[in-house]
């Protein structure tokens, strides 16, 4: 996928227990509406990683700046190894500043600690 096709976030997960990427994780994108609290948040598009633990695909081409939250689903991956967990569900907000860069935000992933980081 060109970047031109590409949308304005993407995501991966790699479980660093296992050493390898996390396929079959159900990942949510919204969008924090308003400035003030209890504003809520709307849902922007949802995907599920393939088998190298990416979603390359997570939502539109752009989106106006403002604040953002994906959300991973972690609870049926683990519970399909048979693996106990800490986090059901991992959320990471992030800001996005400007409609011209790619916002890539990876996840380290174990059953009882995660890690994440701004990716290109």
């Amino acid at each position: 996928m060109s970047a031109a096709e590409r949308s304005h976030i993407s995501t991966h997960i790699l479980d660093t227990g296992k050493g390898k990427p996390a396929e079959g994780v159900p990942v949510t994108l919204e969008a924090k509406m308003g400035k003030g609290q209890g504003n809520g948040w709307q849902k922007v598009a949802d995907g599920v990683t393939n088998n190298d633990g990416r979603i390359d695909n997570l939502g539109p081409k752009a989106l106006e700046p403002g604040v953002y939250r994906l959300t991973f689903e972690t609870s049926g991956y683990f519970e399909k190894q048979k693996v106990d967990t800490f986090y059901p569900s991992i959320t990471i907000d992030f800001t996005i500043t400007s409609k011209d860069q790619h916002y890539h935000v990876p996840l380290l992933l174990s059953p009882f600690a995660y890690s994440t980081y701004r990716g290109s």
